[in-house]
């Protein structure tokens, strides 16, 4: 089969179209025609040698795709050849073929295309995992969610307004736009205020219950300011930088506050089942009837992947970039 290799660590024009051995479904694996794949933070980390994929995923990048079922593995019960299907995947998404458990396969939701289904796994799995499963948000509550633009943000803004949270985020300001026609309720621009004291000052000095975070050291200090008594913070990311220099906890015991962290590439095969059927509960019916959609910026044909990495790097996206598998 042809998929997107990677000849060295290294920039995006290190990786081209290749040829590559097409993956067998196992056990109660199906084998998928891939339609549709799209970029994750995550990608590009893997391209430089930075996030290597865990023991026994593929090694060619791409963590979540859609497309048609073309093959069942042995004792495979749920799905049928032609089934069209999208999923979350530890690797091998940038491919014209993957494997996934058959349990971890999602129905593409009626009305979508492959394109949109393609950009569903990763950000809204990622996104419902820590709004809903660790920071536990509730109605009226209120959460603010870092990167509100980008694909986990897009998604945790629909989550968090279906949820009936009151919601701010942090965007550049040519973003806000979007993000408040998602619902987010307040939109700051990170670039010219201090989050930390817009918040003080909408929320008359209470804070929010819950922060979704990406950026990590830089924002740590102000994260804590900005979390209510008894909220909760969840950490996605690295983005600015995994080390601070003075941190002052105190905050941490005086306001009995909750932080985590998470990944999702990593995590065994039934957490990520369970997590996926609690998503597909929640989520499906929304997608259907259009009140939540996965956002997306550009779809680019997997012969301008490097482009697409390029693009994603400069972080010009609002939302998903989607590759077109041909």
């Amino acid at each position: 089969m042809k998929a997107i290799t990677l000849k060295a660590f290294g920039p995006p024009e290190n990786m081209a179209i290749g040829d590559w051995e097409k993956p067998t479904p196992g056990n109660r694996e199906i084998l998928v025609k891939v339609h549709a794949t799209a970029i994750n933070r995550a990608d590009t980390l893997q391209r430089q040698g930075k996030y290597p994929p865990p023991k026994g995923a593929s090694e060619i990048m791409g963590l979540e795709m859609a497309g048609e079922v073309v093959e069942l593995g042995p004792d495979c019960k749920k799905w049928k050849k032609g089934d069209l299907v999208c999923g979350l995947l530890a690797g091998g998404g940038y491919a014209e073929f993957a494997v996934i458990h058959e349990d971890l396969a999602l129905p593409i939701p009626k009305g979508l295309s492959v394109e949109e289904a393609a950009a569903i796994p990763e950000v809204f799995l990622t996104a419902f995992q820590a709004i809903d499963w660790l920071a536990k948000l509730q109605g009226g509550e209120k959460i603010l969610i870092h990167a509100g633009a980008s694909g986990v943000g897009t998604a945790g803004i629909q989550i968090a307004r279906e949820k009936g949270a009151e919601i701010f985020i942090t965007a550049s300001k040519s973003k806000h736009e979007v993000c408040r026609k998602l619902g987010a309720n307040y939109t700051i621009d990170y670039q010219s205020k201090e989050f930390n004291l817009e918040i003080v000052k909408f929320t008359q000095g209470k804070g929010v219950n819950v922060i979704v975070d990406f950026i990590a050291a830089p924002y740590f200090q102000k994260n804590l300011e900005t979390l209510s008594f008894d909220g909760r913070m969840v950490m996605l990311a690295l983005m600015g930088s995994p080390k601070a220099n003075t941190i002052n906890l105190a905050p941490i015991l005086r306001k009995r506050l909750k932080i985590m962290g998470s990944t999702l590439r990593a995590r065994s095969l039934d957490y990520k089942t369970r997590l996926s059927k609690d998503l597909e509960k929640f989520a499906w019916s929304l997608f259907e009837s259009g009140k939540i959609k996965p956002i997306i910026d550009t779809t680019f044909s997997w012969e301008n992947v490097a482009e697409a990495h390029h693009y994603m790097e400069a972080n010009k996206n609002i939302g998903k970039i989607v590759l077109k598998i041909t």
